[in-house]
Parts: structure tokens; C-alpha cells; sequence
């Protein structure tokens, strides 16, 4: 899990707080859903717009532009189904920052999934996340890139449990990652059968598709 925040462009800043209601007008968010949002969302601010318009790089119908929203909440943390209300609600790909505490105890953490944009609702893949770090912890500028896309990888990629290859995109990232949670529970099982089972002839044969399943795992990450 990645410990980095970035310096958002000052250029890029949009600095709008956006209402809770807004995301309950939105979709179809339950009553379970705006109940979360009642007890663990103190505020919401759409705090950056990175486009070509704020910093200058090309975007594509992929990834058009790319939103920063702030979110301060009311307790330690605000879960998935909230992050995921507001995401289908924004056209864009979003980008998270939580932020809990207050003054010394104060923490942030940097959390997105990556949005499949197209024909329909977005598609969202699972959420990565780095870890709490202080809410005054030195931010890094941000990544070097020509394009939106480009920069949207970067963006994303140290969240996430494999290491992005020159020249992917963030949809490659989360196919080599899905293909990677597969892979593991194959091993998992493998494994399970493995340590019950009592003939030699069929343990030699579950080693062997044990490597081959465990090789194929080093190759995607």
C-alpha cells in the first residue's frame, strides 16, 4: 500500500463544496446508503478539475478530464458504498481524499477506482486506497505525463498490489489485477487439496499445476 499524496496544480483548483443531496438526486441511492452519508459524511468538496482547460494535457473519451473530491468525515472513515454513490453520479474519473481528525490527529488518505466510461452507467473497479498518513505529510508534484490518460495511470497505479508496465493504461492495470486475484484464489485452493490429500501420485500432480499456477502469478504482477 502506496504512502503518497500529491501537490494538486494550483491552476486546477475548483474549490466548490457540493451539497450531500445532491448525490441522493442522483442514481438510485437507498435509504441505506443516505444514512451513511448522514453519519459519515461531514463535508464534500469538489476541490480539483485536472483538464485540459486547468493544465493543459490532451484527455480522450476514456478519461475527458479528471476530478479531485475532498471528502472530511464525521468519525474515522467513509466506506465504499458512499465513495461508490458519488462516483456514479460525476461523469468523470474521480479521484478521493479523505480526511479525519482534527489538528494533530489529523489524517489523510488518498483513495480511487478506476471508472470505465461509455455507453450506460460507468463501470467501477474495486477501490485502492494508500494508507492514513498526517494531513500535513510533504505531497509530491504529480506524475510526468503528455496526456489525461497517461496521467490517470499514474495516478492510480501505486494504489494498486501490482507494478504498472511502460506503456499501460489503467484498464490493462485492473484486467492484469483481476487476473491476479484469480490466480490466487486458484493457488489457495491448490493448496487446501494439497495438504489433504493422501495419494503420491495425485500430490505430484497437484505440485505441479501448484508452479505452474504460482509462475503464471510473478508473471502478471
Amino acid at each position: 500500500m502506496a504512502d503518497l499524496l500529491y501537490r494538486w496544480p494550483v491552476a486546477a483548483k475548483f474549490g466548490s463544496r457540493v451539497p450531500k443531496e445532491k448525490f441522493y438526486e442522483n442514481g438510485h441511492v437507498t435509504n441505506a446508503i443516505r444514512e451513511k452519508f448522514v453519519t459519515e459524511v461531514q463535508r464534500i468538496t469538489w476541490a480539483y478539475k485536472l483538464a485540459e482547460v486547468t493544465i493543459n494535457l490532451p484527455g480522450n473519451p476514456a478519461v475527458p478530464e479528471v476530478q479531485v473530491f475532498q471528502i472530511d468525515a464525521k468519525m474515522d472513515d467513509v466506506s465504499e458504498p458512499v465513495l461508490t454513490a458519488i462516483d456514479k453520479a460525476i461523469p468523470f474519473p474521480v479521484v478521493f481524499e479523505i480526511t479525519r481528525g482534527d489538528g494533530a490527529n489529523r489524517s489523510v488518505r488518498m483513495v480511487a477506482a478506476h471508472k470505465q466510461l461509455g455507453v450506460g452507467a460507468p463501470q467501477l473497479s474495486a477501490y485502492y486506497s494508500t494508507g492514513w498518513q498526517p494531513a500535513n505529510a510533504e505531497r509530491q508534484l504529480l506524475p510526468t505525463a503528455i496526456t489525461l490518460p497517461a496521467l490517470y495511470t499514474a495516478l492510480l497505479g501505486p494504489l494498486t498490489p501490482v507494478t504498472v508496465r511502460p506503456g499501460e493504461e489503467m484498464s490493462d492495470v485492473v484486467a492484469r489485477l483481476q487476473s491476479v486475484r484469480k490466480l490466487e484464489r486458484e493457488i489457495a485452493a491448490l493448496e487446501r487439496k494439497l495438504r489433504t490429500e493422501r495419494q503420491l501420485n495425485r500430490k505430484i500432480d497437484l505440485r505441479r499445476a501448484l508452479r505452474t499456477k504460482q509462475l503464471e502469478l510473478e508473471q502478471q504482477r
